[in-house]
């Protein structure tokens, strides 16, 4: 298909004028909120693949998901939706309209033309792909053979690398893939604040290890068992203000959070019956992604004002829940409650405080998914370095397993010992998701400068937080960041809201005056 923007809104023009462009806006907007709809079926197909199908369906849930993206793409490049955006990129709306107007009219444009440039055969294939692979993953993962999976990771890289061609053929190939998560980053800049926060992460978690008044985390391996886990941990969501008549919770081997409409919001988790803390902090870090989903505007549901920012907003707020709430002693002194309830055996003779010490333990550990906050960016600064050398073609993918092994020795002094510890423990790159992982991090710098702000702004959080009121968070988070949508990318967003530039600063704060202390450190 061949379409000139130019040649759109020619073709338009002269049946335009003010008096039509809200009908135009409107029909664009429809035409939009259509397209959400089908794409949300694909999300449904993707929920149920890693939550309820049959083992043996995986081949045709591939041929499904495959078709069910061609019919999506087609949608989004639909020529009469093209040439209707541009007629308007040049209407009076787009420059005067309110703010909800014109990003509307910048950013559909702006997707419809990045769509474009992707052949339909392409979106095919990669949907089928990436299916087929995260097939093999879940099996390759389970024997710990990577040989089961290099050759299909071979394909996802070659099909990516080659949308990144399509998509910003201008730009660098990782920057290209970026984009799709972290609108406008760039590979160079995240890579050079990375550095900054590595510099400093390294020497305290050094610290925190070689101190001999490391807290112990055994009170977190006792025996806690899965069927008090599941109502424990959704009393939990549901007290921080998941709203269950708009979404549920389910089991998966990688947790996750999908939205399949602006009232069907589902999050995962996974148990361990040894371990208290993978289910639990799986949980609130999910929770976090469906209270952001939750908290979008129903009313521009599928259109930009209605969706979220970017990936590194989406964890700034997963990130926040689970860790700067969910590791205080402000929000343990509410949950302690419902945890000995829960789980009256493991958690006698203990106290609140001994159990959010223990969850302030840190050390290097091989599963990035289980890491302490300290050390987590290590895991995914990692995972940038090594999936960015394989899409820029410094690294093969059969040679992944040994630089990961290599890397994992120099940051974190242990190594593997087999790849399902190692390179086989993430879902992301089988699904495509390559360019997403520098969100993490990206997330976490958000929600420690975000947090920051929220607690100048409302001085007696702990209080409400210790008394199992988080409604004046969460509506902060709401008016701050949730309603806000797509309006601003986001370090401007962050920017916004806080009041200064985005810096690693406050995250390297943030983690000193936590953990600092409960190390026998200085906090700062």
């Amino acid at each position: 298909m061949n379409f000139s923007k130019g040649t759109a809104s020619q073709t338009l023009s002269h049946v335009i004028d003010e008096s039509k462009e809200e009908e135009l806006f409107a029909a664009v907007c429809a035409h939009a909120k259509q397209t959400a709809v089908l794409a949300s079926v694909e999300s449904l197909l993707g929920w149920d693949e890693r939550t309820k199908m049959p083992v043996m369906a995986g081949t045709y849930r591939a041929e499904q998901i495959a078709m069910q993206a061609t019919l999506v793409h087609r949608q989004r490049t639909d020529q009469a939706h093209g040439e209707r955006l541009a007629a308007l990129a040049e209407s009076k709306l787009a420059k005067v309209g309110s703010s909800q107007t014109r990003a509307t009219i910048q950013l559909l444009q702006k997707d419809y033309e990045k769509q474009l440039r992707l052949p339909s055969r392409l979106v095919e294939a990669i949907a089928k792909a990436c299916v087929e692979a995260q097939q093999a993953w879940a099996v390759a993962r389970e024997e710990s053979s990577w040989p089961m999976l290099q050759p299909w990771l071979e394909k996802v890289f070659a099909l990516k690398r080659e949308q990144a061609a399509c998509q910003l053929p201008d730009r660098d190939p990782y920057d290209a893939l970026m984009d799709d998560f972290e609108p406008g980053a760039r590979w160079s800049v995240v890579a050079q604040r990375f550095e900054r926060l590595r510099a400093q992460i390294v020497p305290l978690v050094r610290e925190c290890v070689d101190s001999p008044q490391r807290p112990s985390d055994a009170v977190l391996k006792r025996n806690f068992p899965i069927a008090a886990q599941k109502q424990f941990v959704h009393d939990v969501a549901a007290g921080i203000g998941f709203d269950f008549k708009r979404g549920r919770i389910d089991t998966t081997d990688h947790p996750f959070c999908s939205t399949m409409g602006p009232d069907d919001c589902r999050i995962t988790t996974r148990w361990d019956a040894d371990f208290l803390p993978t289910a639990l902090f799986g949980i609130l870090h999910e929770a976090g992604h469906g209270l952001y989903e939750q908290g979008l505007s129903r009313e521009w549901f599928g259109l930009p004002p209605g969706e979220a920012a970017s990936l590194g907003i989406h964890e700034s707020q997963s990130r926040l829940w689970e860790n700067m709430v969910g590791r205080s002693p402000a929000f343990w002194e509410w949950c302690f409650p419902l945890a000995q309830r829960a789980f009256p055996k493991a958690l006698a003779n203990i106290t609140a405080a001994e159990v959010q010490r223990a969850l302030l333990a840190v050390q290097p550990s091989l599963i990035r998914v289980e890491a302490d906050e300290v050390t987590y960016n290590l895991h995914v600064m990692l995972r940038f370095d090594l999936e960015r050398a394989v899409v820029q073609g410094g690294l093969a993918v059969a040679d992944l397993p040994a630089a990961w092994n290599e890397r994992f020795a120099k940051d974190f002094g242990i190594q593997p010992q087999s790849d399902a510890e190692g390179v086989l423990q993430d879902i992301h790159w089988s699904g495509g998701l390559i360019g997403y992982f520098p969100t993490y991090t990206l997330g976490n710098i958000f929600a420690a400068q975000l947090m920051a702000e929220a607690t100048r702004q409302l001085p007696d959080l702990d209080q409400q937080l210790a008394s199992g009121r988080f409604s004046d968070l969460l509506g902060w988070l709401h008016q701050h960041v949730h309603s806000q949508g797509r309006l601003l990318e986001s370090e401007p967003l962050v920017e916004q809201i806080s009041g200064h530039p985005v810096s690693e600063t406050w995250l390297v704060e943030s983690l000193r005056r936590r953990y600092g202390p409960a190390h026998g450190l200085a906090a700062g």
